[in-house]
């Protein structure tokens, strides 16, 4: 038996979507779903088809710049201009508006584009007008073609297929089937047959919320309470008059349910991977190339064909600390890399350095970059980005496109705009943002074509306020359940008010740390039960750490460990340097953290604005190092005159500077080249100061000692790097780099030379260990004394090369006040050990310092370490009077 033809035309996708659902449990046969558009074009034939939006945006952002818009020329080139121009033809052509009959300027100039526009779509695209036109001429079809027609989830009809809805119902059987809807009053007369229900028994609640995010809340536990009654989750709903103000809570609070929560919208295309590979070629093309940026650009498009043969290993070759921000620095790198050093022994610089050099080329060349290297879903998002507005304007279009998500919506949940819901109304529906200002929004002229250039009930039969409404009041006629809600407060704090479509409904305040009958989210859970929280691990640690806080004594929150810890134990195994065995003086919590627990602080950006004191140091200990090898290479550091010295300095800056720059991050160009100057200005008045030469006299920097693991290669070291050295009488090693050794040619004299390249201390004849922050002079002397042969001169100093002319530089220590410096450092070194080991890992008098980059770690309290000072003194005893020693 041949099934009847029968088309029903709907309203939205989402009513589409559910009117198939229907009819394929319903097991029919010959059904079209379809909207008026589609309908026009199914009777006038020819394969025709309405304007798709996506292909009217296109067609409108190329025709943009050739067609001259008059007054709106000097913005129709920013971000946005596409959109609102699509936006503003459709709703011109569904009012039936005849642009080129206008003699007003602006319109006129949009009936130019209209036409540059039509002519750059398909063939087989038609404005609804011409749709309705030809559909008409074939209206004798219709029974073939159609059958009996219905029109399902309207409450109103664009003026533009008005015609052809009365053409058809001479020809065709023609129900508009409203249910409880409003029905229009043009209807009349049109011989369509009207069918009408009444309004549903509905029930309904309002709830008062403290912002937006309550609102959610409390809607999903309200989704929980329905589907533990049995409630199918196809029958319940959330809904909005714009969901774009919800979408992120409602994003959110769906991963922390993990509830099947449908976005009829669709998702924001940045919470999906696809979305974040586009985003990721974006940062790269507008911010530039650096390595944090562009291994995050290669992880995310591993299906990319053009990164296909790269393999996932490639980064393990780029050093870890350099930023590599511009294009010279990558090559520099790949151009110390070897075959061997790559996966599989192949190398690939060349196809990695040719994609690099493609982002290289930035914003300008977006097009192609992104033709290049995207595929798939993130290309078609790319696409679609450029055509919302020019490539400057990716960071902002690609966080405006939304993407479908996975679920179905005939078996989920829905998250939804009203006017979705009132197409295909569900039982059980929560509606948000019933606020004034949002339910009914208000009214608002179109962008392009004000009030005053035509007037809104001309453009826009059926204003936004009308019919949000409308959608109110069939969303209420439909449903047998509605809960309402609307904010107390705005995002800023601000007071809102309620809608005047729900001021009849009696209001129920709901507090927002309230205990709910339905827990939303595991979260949600355990606020309701805070007798299970208090059991958790979580929240007696938090409970006891801020007890422990404002406590007058020290507690285990303060670094008070158990005696004998074994990773503290296994720190005095291991050799110390000078900086290491500083923390443990004076500030043992941060010395554990550090050492113990390999804590950093956060790196710097890419690029920073300034060279900080230590990264100054390090770069003038570099270039020193390079000079002085040079030197020994032509003889040595003394019979070298001023202008070996300069060129050797001037050789090591350029070899410095560039291994600099491939490794660590650095200011931008004039910053950096300042930098660079001071440095080469400190290194030459370090190696020009005039001092005694001491006999045969050799100078080496950065001589690292007890160091087993760093082998020097080449160079021709004054003692082997893995000859321990040991603090007399505490059982603890040490470890280093000497800055400087100038050592006599028959070994029986040394000079150690710690250099200082900030500012001038003058107080620094005074010192002696400084309370615990001096103390490489004494240690490195010392190591040198057990390095080279017993019996050894040593002079230990601090020098300062940019003190200013006149000023004392160079500050030695006498052999007995080193010998004096050597006993109060094994001292206070045995004394801070033992006082670690027995389990006071407190904070020390540095843990205020403003250089301590480990002070984010403490608590965010001004009173904090004030008040465990005292006890934290009383608690290590002797080994805090190191502080005040000179």
């Amino acid at each position: 038996m041949r099934a009847s033809r029968r088309t029903v035309v709907v309203h939205t996708v989402l009513a589409g979507r559910m009117e198939r659902t229907a009819a394929a449990r319903s097991n029919e046969l010959g059904v079209q779903i379809v909207t008026m558009g589609q309908l026009a074009a199914r009777l006038a034939g020819g394969l025709l088809r309405p304007v798709d939006s996506e292909a009217l945006q296109e067609a409108v952002f190329a025709a943009l710049p050739v067609v001259d818009m008059g007054e709106l020329e000097p913005i129709k080139l920013l971000p946005g201009m596409p959109g609102a121009v699509t936006a503003t033809f459709d709703k011109a052509w569904r009012a039936g508006v005849d642009l080129s009959s206008a003699a007003h300027p602006r319109l006129a100039a949009l009936a130019a584009l209209e036409q540059e526009v039509v002519g750059r779509l398909p063939a087989s695209m038609k404005r609804p007008a011409e749709l309705v036109a030809m559909a008409k001429e074939r209206i004798a079809q219709a029974s073939t073609v159609i059958g009996s027609l219905e029109i399902h989830g309207h409450s109103e009809m664009s003026p533009c297929w008005r015609p052809l809805l009365e053409a058809l119902a001479n020809v065709v059987p023609l129900t508009w089937v409203a249910g409880p809807r409003h029905v229009p009053a043009w209807l009349e007369g049109t011989g369509v047959t009207v069918a009408k229900t009444d309004p549903t028994a509905t029930a309904t609640a309002s709830y008062s919320c403290a912002n937006q995010q309550h609102e959610v809340i409390e809607a999903f536990r309200w989704v929980r309470k329905l589907l533990a009654e049995g409630v199918q989750a196809a029958d319940i709903a959330i809904a909005a008059t714009g969901p774009a103000d919800y979408d992120d809570h409602m994003f959110a609070q769906v991963q922390e349910s993990n509830l099947p929560v449908h976005f009829v919208s669709g998702v924001k295309a940045l919470t999906t991977a696809d979305g974040q590979a586009a985003a990721a070629l974006a940062e790269v093309l507008a911010k530039g190339l650096s390595q944090e940026r562009v291994r995050r650009l290669f992880a995310l498009l591993r299906g990319s064909p053009a990164l296909e043969r790269i393999p996932r290993e490639w980064t393990r070759l780029l050093p870890l600390g350099a930023p590599l921000t511009e294009m010279e620095r990558w090559e520099r790198v790949f151009a110390r890399v070897e075959a061997s050093d790559w996966p599989e022994g192949q190398d690939l610089s060349a196809l990695v350095l040719e994609v690099l050099r493609l982002l290289d080329r930035g914003l300008a060349a977006a097009t192609d970059v992104g033709e290049a290297l995207l595929t798939g879903v993130p290309l078609s998002l790319w696409r679609r980005s450029l055509r919302e507005g020019p490539p400057a304007a990716l960071p902002v279009t690609l966080g405006r496109l939304r993407t479908p998500d996975a679920l179905e919506p005939a078996a989920s949940v829905i998250w939804c705009s009203a006017i979705d819901l009132a197409s295909s109304p569900r039982p059980h529906v929560w509606l948000l943002g019933m606020n004034a200002g949002r339910w009914p929004r208000r009214i608002s002229e179109d962008r392009l074509i004000p009030n005053h250039v035509l007037p809104i009930e001309e453009l826009d039969p059926l204003p936004i306020a009308d019919g949000d409404k409308r959608d109110f009041g069939t969303i209420l006629a439909t449903a047998t359940e509605v809960a309402m809600s609307h904010s107390r407060r705005d995002a800023g704090g601000r007071l809102r008010g309620r809608s005047p479509l729900i001021k009849s409904f009696a209001v129920t305040y709901l507090d927002r740390g309230r205990t709910p009958e339905h827990a939303a989210s595991e979260a949600d859970r355990l606020l309701a039960c805070p007798a299970e929280f208090a059991k958790l691990p979580v929240a007696v640690s938090g409970i006891g750490c801020w007890r422990d806080w404002f406590s007058g004594g020290l507690t285990a929150h303060d670094g008070l460990v158990a005696a004998n810890h074994p990773r503290i134990t296994k720190l005095f195994e291991r050799s110390l340097s000078a900086t290491s065995l500083k923390l443990l003086l004076r500030d043992p919590i941060r010395f554990v953290w550090r050492y113990g627990f390999r804590w950093t602080a956060p790196e710097d950006a890419d690029e920073p604005l300034t060279l900080d004191g230590l990264a100054f140091g390090n770069l003038v200990h570099a270039v020193l190092q390079n000079a002085v090898d040079g030197l020994s290479e032509a003889g040595g550091l003394a019979a070298a005159d001023r202008a070996a010295i300069d060129a050797r300095i001037a050789a090591a800056i350029g070899g410095t500077v560039a291994a600099w720059e491939a490794e660590f991050p650095v200011p931008p160009a004039v910053i950096w080249r300042s930098a660079v100057e001071r440095a080469s200005t400190t290194a030459t008045a370090a190696l020009t100061y005039p001092m005694a030469a001491l006999p045969d006299q050799r100078s080496w920097t950065e001589i690292p000692f007890g160091k087993p693991d760093e082998a020097e290669g080449e160079r021709d070291l004054p003692w082997p790097t893995e000859k321990t050295v040991e603090i007399p009488g505490t059982g603890l090693l040490i470890d280093g780099k000497i800055d400087r050794l100038d050592l006599a040619g028959d070994r029986s004299k040394a000079r150690v030379l710690d250099y200082k390249t900030g500012k001038l201390d003058r107080k620094m004849a005074e010192k002696v260990i400084d309370g615990g922050r001096e103390l490489q002079r004494c240690l490195y002397a010392f190591a040198v004394r057990t390095l080279v042969e017993a019996g050894v001169g040593v002079e230990a100093a601090l020098f300062y090369p940019n003190a200013p002319e006149g000023e004392q530089a160079v500050f030695p220590l006498t052999d007995a006040a080193l010998e004096a410096a050597l006993a109060k450092v094994t001292q206070a070194v045995s004394l801070s050990r033992d006082a670690l080991l027995a389990g006071a890992a407190v904070p020390g008098e540095d843990a205020a310092d403003k250089y301590n980059d480990l002070r984010f770690a403490l608590p965010a309290n001004a009173g904090y370490l004030p008040r465990k000072k005292l006890p934290a003194i009383d608690r290590l005893g002797q080994a805090a009077a190191v502080w005040s020693e000179t």
